[in-house]
């Protein structure tokens, strides 16, 4: 009798101390990787909020198999060491109540296995693993390809330490929220098609650090769908990125505007498409962003930015949207080894005739290509304009512009462009011009060398 009085007493006082557990178990969960648990997960979560918050725990050792779940207020979903919780094969157990993607023309993309919608003070934590089991066989864009996480207009988010893989479309994606907090995560998002890794979408104050990413689409992407509520305060610092897309993306969705974005100390590694690939494409505003002490390796347009006009939100406006603006960017102590790649690598910076990209800094940069440019791709003079007709429904992507006629950088249609302390180098004989300023005002390029030797003011090129 004593003993159970004792053991009462220790577990109300770890409770007051460290939060109740709501042990999914306890209410009906197989944990089997087979029978379909959902109805006992919601049933924690909905009890510990009712009781004022708590941790809803998903066990070591269990296969947790569900379909659409809802946090809410106060609750952390802990995964422990060695627990799966195990997305559903059957699109019909994902609710149709989970708001929606906010890109035109992908719908298939509304569901999602996580959803919360203006709660505060919710986690996602543990060093388990959260499975979207979202491989083809599961999911396709004809029946629906559900999100990872979705959270919608909510605040105070934790995600740390656990494992994030396979979904079948995007990881997460963030929306209007603020306070949020991701560290020691690792996403592997490759099993389906445009597997986007963390998706923060008019988010203020932000912070992503130690954390590692191997996705199919872009790994971290900064998002602006509604004018009225900016994306700003971010920070990105001590990450990993792989990537069959960009590594960042800041843009596309862009009808609001950006703002004190920062990112240091990660490493860029096999990227198929750029490395920090900047776009205002649907009238907004993007300023005031450092990029610093980056290294990257086979990454082709380590930093790509473009001004365009192009309409990517779900709920564009017929008339087309104005040109938007890009100013105030630091990109500084970088390295960038390229040499195992073809010739077709370097830093594009372009706005549009009549519309500039101002005060772009470049300091402290190596960067390391293959070489082997031709002299047809030398002569090379005109090159494609990120214009409407030329655009027609595409994205502004590198492969409509084709290879440049510079192998180190190209800029173009900006105004206020400082270089200082750039050092590009090349394996192979490149008859290009290592740099060429097209349409741009106000440059000042100092200490910069083209495979160690000084590049003059009168060995620039000018269009």
């Amino acid at each position: 009798m004593l003993f159970k009085y004792v053991q009462f007493i220790f577990l109300l006082y770890a409770s007051t101390l460290f939060g109740q557990g709501y042990n999914v178990l306890d209410y009906g969960a197989k944990g089997d990787g087979i029978h379909k648990d959902t109805q006992a997960v919601q049933k924690a979560i909905d009890l510990a909020t009712t009781n004022g918050g708590g941790k809803v725990i998903i066990p070591s050792g269990k296969k947790i198999v569900v379909g659409t779940i809802f946090l809410k207020n106060n609750v952390s979903l802990y995964l422990e060491n060695g627990a799966v919780l195990l997305g559903s094969p059957d699109i019909e157990d994902y609710a149709k109540n989970t708001h929606k993607n906010m890109y035109k023309n992908e719908p298939h993309m509304d569901r999602c296995l996580i959803f919360a919608n203006e709660a505060h003070s919710i986690a996602i934590e543990g060093y388990g693993t959260i499975d979207g089991n979202g491989f083809p066989k599961n999911f396709k864009r004809e029946t629906g390809r559900p999100m990872l996480i979705r959270f919608l207009n909510c605040t105070d988010i934790h995600i740390n330490n656990v494992k994030l893989i396979n979904p079948a479309a995007w990881t997460s994606a963030f929306l209007y929220c603020n306070n949020i907090s991701v560290s020691g995560i690792s996403i592997k998002s490759r099993a389906n098609y445009n597997g986007d890794g963390l998706d923060f979408d008019g988010c203020q104050n932000v912070s992503v650090t130690n954390s590692f990413f191997d996705t199919s689409d872009d790994s971290i992407c900064l998002q602006a769908s509604l004018p009225n509520v900016p994306c700003k305060n971010i920070s990105i610092s001590n990450c990993v990125f792989e990537s069959k897309w960009a590594g960042i993306r800041i843009g596309l969705l862009s009808r609001g505007n950006f703002e004190a974005v920062t990112v240091s100390n990660c490493t860029f590694k096999n990227i198929d498409d750029s490395g920090l690939k900047i776009q205002m494409n649907e009238g907004g505003k993007m300023e005031n962003m450092t990029f610093s002490n980056l290294v990257m390796k086979n990454v082709p347009r380590p930093i790509f930015m473009t001004l365009a006009q192009q309409k990517a939100c779900v709920d564009a406006p017929e008339k087309m949207y104005p040109v938007g603006n890009i100013q105030n960017f630091t990109f500084e102590n970088i390295i960038v080894d390229n040499k195992d790649l073809d010739q077709n690598s370097a830093i594009f910076i372009t706005g549009i005739t009549n519309h500039y990209i101002k005060n772009i800094l470049l300091r402290n940069i190596q960067l390391h290509f293959s070489g082997g440019g031709t002299l047809e791709d030398a002569k090379k003079k005109k090159l494609k304009e990120y214009t409407l007709d030329v655009l027609k429904g595409w994205w502004p992507e590198f492969h409509l512009v084709g290879t440049l006629p510079a192998y180190g950088i190209y800029a173009r249609h900006v105004k206020g462009l400082y270089m200082d302390n750039v050092h590009m180098h090349t394996e192979k004989l490149d008859k290009r011009a290592p740099i060429i300023l097209d349409d741009v005002l106000q440059d000042h390029i100092n200490n910069t060398f083209s495979n160690y030797k000084l590049i003059t003011k009168s060995e620039l090129i000018r269009l």
